[in-house]
């Protein structure tokens, strides 16, 4: 039995991917280990923000939106058994991170491709030339 890694952030796209990887899971045993990842922007964001609670957790919010995704998606029993793993950092990079070991990556594509990609960063593109386990990029 192993893991499999798919990233979740609550958009379309990422359900769909969860959704896939749950059932691959069913078919191969794996289990899953739902992963979203947060970042402050590159300046201090607080005081930027006028009404920010002195007490704001991003950590704490990050997990609220990922909790309520996967019980959106997957019901509530369906989300207790997916792995709720929330990091501080990039995207792509926290899934590579999360990945090592993995038996697979599961991401969801956005649909942007050429330049846009490009300038954009894509995490599928990214994680699927950098990952160390086989990585499915699902489309809509």
């Amino acid at each position: 039995m192993g893991r499999i890694v798919v990233g979740v952030d609550g958009s379309d796209p990422s359900l769909k991917a969860l959704h896939w990887a749950v059932r691959q899971a069913e078919l191969t045993g794996d289990t899953v280990e739902a992963v979203n990842s947060w970042e402050y922007p590159a300046t201090s964001w607080a005081s930027m923000m006028p009404g920010m609670p002195e007490d704001f957790d991003p950590q704490a919010v990050a997990t609220v939106a990922l909790t309520e995704a996967l019980e959106e998606a997957l019901g509530a029993a369906g989300a207790a058994a997916v792995d709720k793993i929330v990091v501080i950092g990039n995207p792509a990079q926290a899934l590579l991170d999360r990945s090592e070991g993995a038996n697979l990556l599961v991401v969801g594509a956005r649909g942007r491709s050429g330049l846009k990609a490009t300038l954009l960063g894509s995490v599928s593109l990214h994680v699927t030339q950098h990952a160390t386990c086989p990585v499915t990029v699902v489309h809509g």
